[in-house]
């Protein structure tokens, strides 16, 4: 087995890729290239109830970080942050979201997607806006249900060619 094939057998993000009972609600949307997933409690090191909204966009393959991306990953990596970020506005009333990539636990690029809710106080904005005491939470069945309402969003609207909503 070679290095790249062990990062990815002991990869959580692979690991959420390969067995989707790790993603409350399963995937947002997946495709041959991008799995887009909502953070989940079961995640190492998070709560039981983690903030709502926070969406992870992730190339399939074990990537480490946007400069190890094919042009058709990159492409499609960009449009379903586009994608997403667009149903976290329309359909769970985000009025911001940010985008951060960060790599320094996981070595597996995720891009991750951070809705700002209308009422978030300034102090709580961009890096601290999970922070915020009045931030919607939920466990893995709010999370699940959250997951259902984008999916339902994103089958609304536009896709690549090849891909599809789950």
């Amino acid at each position: 087995m070679t290095d790249t094939e062990r990062r990815a057998v002991d990869c959580f993000v692979c690991r959420k890729h390969r067995d989707v009972t790790l993603m409350p609600g399963g995937p947002v949307h997946e495709d041959d290239l991008v799995v887009v997933s909502h953070l989940s409690p079961r995640a190492p090191g998070q709560p039981e109830e983690v903030y709502l909204g926070h969406l992870l966009v992730e190339p399939r393959r074990h990537a480490a970080g946007l400069a190890d991306l094919t042009d058709e990953e990159a492409g499609r990596v960009g449009h379903w942050n586009a994608a997403a970020a667009r149903a976290l506005r329309d359909v769970a009333g985000a009025d911001h979201v940010y985008a951060a990539v960060i790599g320094d636990q996981v070595p597996h690029l995720h891009v991750h997607l951070l809705p700002r809710y209308p009422g978030t106080p300034r102090q709580y904005r961009w890096t601290r806006v999970d922070e915020w005491p009045g931030a919607p939470r939920g466990r893995e069945a709010a999370v699940g249900e959250f997951v259902g309402r984008l999916r339902a969003g994103l089958l609304r609207g536009g896709r690549p060619g090849g891909s599809r909503s789950v």
